[in-house]
């Protein structure tokens, strides 16, 4: 579990197809430290596991499900990607609850102006969207943000000086996929409302060694 607070900004330095899947290899500074191998890390707001590390690195394994429902294959050397710990019971939750399990895919829009802060639009699915409410929560790429409006394929949010320094968001633009994690709240209570419905499969094709050899590598 996590909070949506992002501690680092880290660089993916490796990827690695492995069969069905893929071996990550992520440089950092503060977030790797105290850990062990077999403990969550959340990369751009996906929990993954730690596999081996370094005082300045660790590597991690995504799955064929990762990959089919994150933006993870559309990543390349070089990128920079959002780090955060799992939550602890000493540590303030300042964003919400985040399970670091992504949801689906969506698209940066449009990103606008408003005084000193900017006001950011996101495409999605209307499958993600039935699950948003104005000035509920939402995880964007593992980062805590209010929705300021929703619509059937599309919600935005206010992003600040603070969050946009501390952030990978000081590098997207429109067109730039993102990890979209709905507020679990949400979620248990739409699936309680609408018990005869069940979650679509995610709109992209197989993950196969062919797609797995054309990503980008170290």
């Amino acid at each position: 579990m996590f909070t949506g607070i992002i501690e680092e900004v880290g660089q993916i330095t490796a990827l690695r197809p492995r069969q069905e899947a893929v071996e990550l290899q992520v440089q950092c500074r503060d977030t790797i430290r105290g850990a062990i191998p077999g403990d969550s890390i959340a990369v751009d707001g996906i929990c993954l596991t730690v596999v081996h590390h370094q005082a300045d690195w660790f590597t991690t394994m995504a799955s064929a499900e990762t990959l089919r429902r994150t933006n993870l294959v559309y990543k390349k050397p070089g990128e920079k990607v959002n780090l955060e710990r799992p939550l602890t019971l000493d540590k303030k939750l300042g964003g919400h609850l985040v399970q670091g399990h992504v949801d689906g895919v969506g698209r940066i829009a449009a990103i606008k102006p408003e005084g000193d802060c900017q006001m950011w639009y996101f495409e999605i699915s209307p499958e993600l969207s039935r699950l948003l409410v104005c000035k509920g929560s939402v995880a964007v790429d593992g980062i805590s943000l209010t929705v300021v409006d929703v619509e059937p394929e599309r919600f935005s949010v206010a992003i600040i000086p603070k969050t946009l320094a501390a952030t990978t968001f000081q590098f997207r633009k429109p067109g730039d996929a993102v990890n979209i994690e709905t507020d679990i709240i949400g979620k248990y209570v739409y699936r309680y409302m609408h018990p005869e419905e069940q979650m679509k499969p995610v709109d992209k094709p197989g993950i196969t060694l062919e797609i797995l050899e054309k990503m980008p590598r170290a």
